[in-house]
């Protein structure tokens, strides 16, 4: 647990949970202090701050942000909310503590919690919001599954889930990825492009590199949608796409009725 009294981190991992791979952040640990400067020179910061906005939190709403990382969109749901109640979960113990740090940095009251994905630290119809960012394309196809069910179990009737991953442009053939530490497990073959984009040529070879990604492949032509739908969720939708110098992002959006 984190010193600051505002600022905690907390093990949600089950005995058998501890020995499970996950994929870092930079995909390799030692790249992982560089991603806060990755995120401002690579413009990512609009994208939490995009979802923050598109979530719509409340004052006094409780946040779960899956695949936390360094805490980047939580801290934007806290820009945009500062009365929310926000926690973070990524299996990455280094992650928390650079965001406990972030979080300690600025003042802001933040939980952060060790854990996977398909398996979230809340109670039943416990949560108003969860919101994930760059994230569920390190998520294995069954832990994909199961984020959506559990995403289901634990919002309250009202509650919404706000989801931002690399998809598809329109007449796109083929998936596009990107990659950011989550609450992942296992895939220790994924591609990454950090440190591929420089250069002339660096962007398409980048670009190429992660349309190639296996995670990704689930993304494009509405699967994210087609998640939450199938765990539930009757309104499932594309609310917005956009085209980022690394790929092309849609934001989904669904509501627990």
């Amino acid at each position: 647990m984190n010193d600051d009294t505002n600022v905690r981190i907390l093990d949600h991992r089950t005995p058998e949970e501890r020995d499970r791979e996950f994929l870092p952040g930079m995909g390799k640990p030692w790249l992982l202090p560089l991603y806060n400067v990755f995120a401002r020179f690579s413009k990512v910061r609009a994208v939490y701050d995009r979802v923050a906005a598109l979530a719509g939190i409340a004052p006094g709403e409780s946040v779960l942000d899956v695949g936390c990382g360094t805490a980047n969109l939580s801290l934007a749901v806290l820009r945009a909310q500062p009365a929310a109640r926000v926690t973070g979960l990524d299996p990455d113990a280094s992650a928390l503590r650079i965001a406990a740090r972030n979080a300690s940095r600025r003042g802001v009251p933040l939980t952060l919690v060790q854990g996977f994905a398909d398996r979230l630290p809340t109670g039943d119809g416990s949560i108003d919001h969860i919101v994930s960012s760059l994230a569920l394309h390190h998520v294995p196809d069954e832990g994909r599954v199961l984020f959506g069910r559990e995403a289901f179990r634990a919002l309250r009737p009202g509650g919404t889930v706000t989801i931002v991953d690399f998809g598809s442009s329109p007449g796109d053939g083929g998936a596009h990825g990107g990659a950011h530490g989550g609450a992942h497990g296992g895939g220790r073959e994924h591609p990454h492009w950090y440190g591929r984009v420089r250069g002339h040529g660096g962007l398409r070879r980048g670009r190429s590199a992660v349309a190639n990604n296996p995670r990704t492949a689930p993304n494009p032509e509405g699967g994210l949608v087609r998640l939450l739908a199938d765990a539930g969720f009757t309104d499932a939708r594309e609310v917005e796409r956009v085209e980022h110098r690394y790929g092309p992002l849609t934001f989904v959006q669904a509501t627990r009725v």
